[in-house]
């Protein structure tokens, strides 16, 4: 078992246990949004955190999509950076063991991306004993080339496929990140453990478009893009509680973080761990004062641990 992997025989009353991995807190930053670690390094401790999902990895490197790619609304973040990534031997020659180097607590998380079944199966196998890679995260939201296009995530037949061979190449532990557009939801969760995954993360990206009316253009480069930040709070909670009542495995709720009362949201619903990502370019230091915070509400809030709360919600009958 890798150091990554190690089980930590902590105390602390924000710990949670996740497929065989233990998180010093629920805290994870979202994948895209803290590049490979380094990148934030030098404006906050990234090692304090529950753990960090790395930026998108594919087979070969991508470009990406064309400036502009992100712009910001009110309540929110609209991105289509085109999954821009080095490619899977930079990132194992070069990020990974760096990560593997500096971090001692936070659970490093590689976010996988393909243009085919076979993309992702060649990271998963190709990182499964690297360093620094402590579990994978695969996004489904991509467009399957090889079904014209559409989505992995909106085939359930090809999702069950992809899940099913990535579990087949590695023994550690599988989150699978699911868009909040998808037709049912519920359908892909129970598609995705049944195939294999230990973990789901709770939602990608709201599809969006923002126009400058002034240019009357878009203001990204690539046109349409992805929604994120306050404006998706109450998308990804409810599909966080949705599944949560349906699958028995543990749940990344992610989308719209930006206070301790917006993580607690999604811990009630039903998350063992809640991702921020757009609050955290924002203010690098906003993940540890939610840490922080989140430890002072557990000590007036909870008789123990803070995973008490985990799927606590009372919805009306």
């Amino acid at each position: 078992m890798s150091s990554r992997q190690r089980k930590l025989n902590s105390t602390s009353a924000l710990g949670a246990h996740i497929a065989g991995l233990a998180f010093q807190n629920p805290i994870v930053l979202a994948a895209g949004t803290a590049g490979y670690g380094r990148e934030l390094a030098g404006v906050m401790d990234i090692d304090a955190v529950g753990g960090i999902v790395t930026k998108a990895v594919s087979p070969l490197p991508r470009a990406g999509a064309p400036a502009p790619r992100v712009a910001e609304f009110a309540n929110g973040m609209i991105n289509a950076v085109g999954l821009a990534n080095p490619g899977l031997q930079e990132v194992r020659t070069e990020h990974l063991p760096w990560l593997a180097s500096n971090l001692r607590h936070a659970i490093p998380i590689v976010n996988v991306v393909g243009y085919t079944v076979a993309d992702y199966v060649e990271v998963v196998s190709t990182l499964s004993d690297a360093p620094g890679a402590g579990a994978f995260e695969l996004n489904v939201s991509c467009p399957n080339v090889e079904q014209g296009g559409l989505e992995f995530g909106s085939d359930l037949e090809v999702l069950g496929e992809l899940v099913r061979r990535a579990r087949a190449a590695t023994r550690k532990p599988l989150f699978v990140k699911l868009s909040p557009v998808t037709p049912d939801i519920v359908l892909s969760a129970k598609t995705v453990v049944d195939a294999g995954a230990d973990c789901l993360t709770l939602v990608n990206t709201v599809p969006g478009l923002v126009i400058d009316v002034k240019e009357r253009r878009s203001v990204l480069g690539f046109g349409a893009g992805g929604i994120s930040g306050n404006a998706i709070l109450p998308i990804g909670v409810l599909a966080t509680w949705k599944v949560r009542n349906a699958v028995s495995v543990p749940l990344l709720g992610v989308g719209g973080v930006s206070s301790a009362t917006d993580a607690l949201q999604y811990m009630v619903a039903g998350a063992s761990l809640v991702g921020i990502g757009t609050g955290a370019l924002r203010d690098p230091g906003l993940p540890l004062r939610i840490v922080a915070d989140l430890e002072r509400w557990c000590k007036v809030n909870c008789t123990g641990a803070l995973s008490e709360i985990v799927g606590s919600l009372k919805m009306p009958r």
